[in-house]
């Protein structure tokens, strides 16, 4: 790890833990992540205050429902639960919304997913950490990777600033630098990487019991168990590895958190950070087997990485211990961007989806 345990990304998140996908190859990936966070707590006995609080994507107009419509329905085709609420119910559940016939973004539905929720980022760091210590892994903090060894064509370890390690099989899982160190090892991806910012406000008393999240503009919002108002948008619109985010981005999200919930507008903001998004061209993930014999990928997150961790890291487990992929990862390969067989979530809706 070239920094410090939750560091990166995983400490650098709004911490939404969902399934509302609508793809096939993420629709059973995202719903596979969601059951394992479920016991996830119970698995490396340590708890990752995993709270199934729900969550609303909110529909701003009859188009913007009917989209929701077709993806609550493939959902429920899928075994995964989702529920599409008409503006009236809306209304009951989330009072605080702007309802007015002057609002900038109306309200006219709603996809509600009961199971999905948050969860503590932190405490999963240090969950993985200590449970992957009790099974004899050593993890090796402030201690950058330099580069790859080499015997011809094979990855047979990495070069560090604490000198050479080698190892039967090298896997990438760096989530934000993927296209950096992949390019060490003479690896291409299709890969940019952008700021993603978030914020917490001051603290204030119970007010939104749920995870929500806004089509109009790429917003999502949810309360802390301190009371602070945890929001996001959307990313950087140019490239970088700087963890910190333009004001264009925030005052568009800030706009948006009035527009949406007028009762928020006077809120201070606390903090305020950003992590580094490997975005790939379709808004779906990569983990695979490389062409670099025994060198293995688990990147391209975009927008969903915290979300997938335990999937993720079950799914790259099989991939490295069988040298193939488990049905739901095989279609996150490096190749389908060759191939022209995309897994295009991003297609379907970024804007609405994306959270």
């Amino acid at each position: 790890e070239k920094g410090w345990l939750g560091g990166g990304n995983t400490g650098r998140n709004t911490t939404i833990v969902r399934s509302n996908y609508m793809i096939p190859g993420n629709t059973m990936f995202y719903e596979r992540s969601v059951r394992l966070w479920e016991n996830l707590s119970q698995t490396l006995n340590f708890n990752v205050m995993m709270s199934q609080r729900g969550q609303y994507n909110i529909a701003h107009s009859p188009a913007g429902l009917d989209a929701h419509r077709r993806r609550a329905n493939i959902m429920r085709a899928n075994g995964i639960d989702a529920e599409l609420l008409g503006r009236d119910e809306v209304r009951r559940r989330l009072p605080y919304l702007d309802y007015s016939d002057r609002a900038r973004f109306p309200v006219e539905g709603a996809i509600f997913q009961a199971r999905a929720g948050t969860a503590r980022h932190d405490a999963v760091a240090w969950g993985y950490a200590r449970a992957a210590d009790r099974l004899g892994v050593d993890i090796i903090q402030q201690c950058e990777v330099t580069g790859f060894l080499r015997d011809g064509e094979r990855i047979v370890g990495v070069e560090t600033e604490r000198g050479p390690i080698r190892a039967a099989k090298v896997a990438l899982a760096v989530a934000g630098h993927t296209s950096h160190l992949a390019s060490k090892a003479g690896l291409k991806l299709p890969i940019e990487s952008h700021a993603l910012q978030a914020f917490v406000s001051e603290p204030v008393k119970p007010m939104i019991d749920s995870v929500i999240s806004f089509a109009g503009t790429h917003l999502y919002i949810s309360q802390s168990d301190k009371g602070g108002m945890v929001l996001g948008g959307d990313i950087d619109g140019y490239n970088t590895y700087a963890q910190r985010g333009g004001m264009p981005m925030i005052e568009d999200t800030l706009q948006s958190v009035k527009a949406f919930i007028p009762a928020l507008s006077r809120l201070k903001i606390v903090r305020h950070w950003a992590g580094i998004m490997d975005m790939t061209m379709d808004g779906s993930p990569i983990i695979t087997k490389t062409p670099i014999d025994d060198l293995y990928l688990n990147g391209g997150w975009c927008y969903g990485g915290f979300k997938a961790t335990p999937a993720s890291g079950w799914c790259f487990a099989w991939t490295i211990a069988r040298d193939e992929p488990h049905e739901d990862n095989a279609r996150f390969t490096i190749d389908r961007f060759a191939k022209g067989v995309q897994i295009d979530e991003k297609g379907v809706g970024a804007v609405p989806h994306h959270q």
